[in-house]
């Protein structure tokens, strides 16, 4: 299996026919998953913690301010418990696993997901990040790597830019602002020729910067994806591209 970084977007994305037909036919050429481990930008804990891992836990609607109909969304994948005892016995005994059975899958999770595999028949496991650090979430999922061999889909989801305090055009359709277009062109180069190093040092070398990432999270999940891949060096497919508020949805596939 590959792994991936994707910009999963706020609820209202389901219903951009663009992305949605972007990532619903990125998903329909990957391989069937036999399970999805995500790591949201959306859940940050220490220890490393694994979410509900039985069938029927509620979902985490942890957004605010929009229309009812988004905080009735469903999506019942089956539990990955046997993901999770996996996920525990790949880890060194200086990376403690905590388990948070209440924490259902969150919109960093489920929109994607209800896009990418909408029968919801996948069982699916979210991870959270223990730490913003690159260097420690890219030896995350370098940890993660052998899951892909066994058939296990990895996603960092976040945004690839993601400074909403400075976004002044809120059409679906505006003009991505300087900062924006500026650290997408930069990282779609970075990646490109597979510097790994220059992506871990995006605070202090990417153009943009902090306006692309006034806080960092949502670039963060693209480390454990990296660290997922068999070359982190490797330039990866990009099967989605531009722009959704002016935020970069720049996606990537590794492996």
């Amino acid at each position: 299996m590959p792994a991936l970084y994707l910009g999963h977007g706020a609820p209202p994305l389901v219903d951009d026919r663009l992305w949605v037909s972007q990532l619903s036919g990125w998903a329909e050429q990957l391989p069937r998953p036999r399970a999805i481990l995500i790591v949201s930008a959306h859940w940050e804990s220490a220890p490393l913690t694994v979410g509900a891992t039985e069938t029927g836990t509620p979902l985490t609607y942890d957004f605010y301010g929009f229309p009812e109909r988004y905080y009735r969304m469903t999506y019942p994948s089956p539990g990955a418990p046997e993901l999770a005892a996996r996920v525990k016995a790949l880890m060194p005994d200086t990376e403690p696993v905590a388990e948070a059975p209440g924490y259902g899958l969150d919109h960093g999770a489920f929109v994607p997901l209800m896009v990418m595999y909408p029968e919801a028949d996948v069982p699916v496991l979210q991870m959270s990040m223990p730490s913003l650090d690159p260097q420690r979430l890219f030896e995350l999922g370098r940890r993660l790597r052998p899951l892909r061999d066994e058939g296990v889909l990895i996603i960092g989801s976040g945004f690839l830019t993601h400074g909403l305090p400075f976004l002044r055009d809120w059409r679906p359709d505006a003009p991505p602002p300087g900062w924006s277009r500026d650290f997408d062109e930069w990282a779609r180069e970075t990646l490109a020729r597979g510097d790994v190093d220059e992506l871990m040092d995006f605070r202090s070398r990417a153009p943009g910067m902090p306006y692309a990432h006034p806080t960092v999270e949502h670039f963060a999940p693209l480390f454990v994806t990296l660290g997922a891949a068999t070359d982190p060096e490797d330039a990866p497919e990009t099967p989605i591209e531009g722009y959704f508020l002016g935020l970069a949805k720049r996606s990537i596939q590794v492996g």
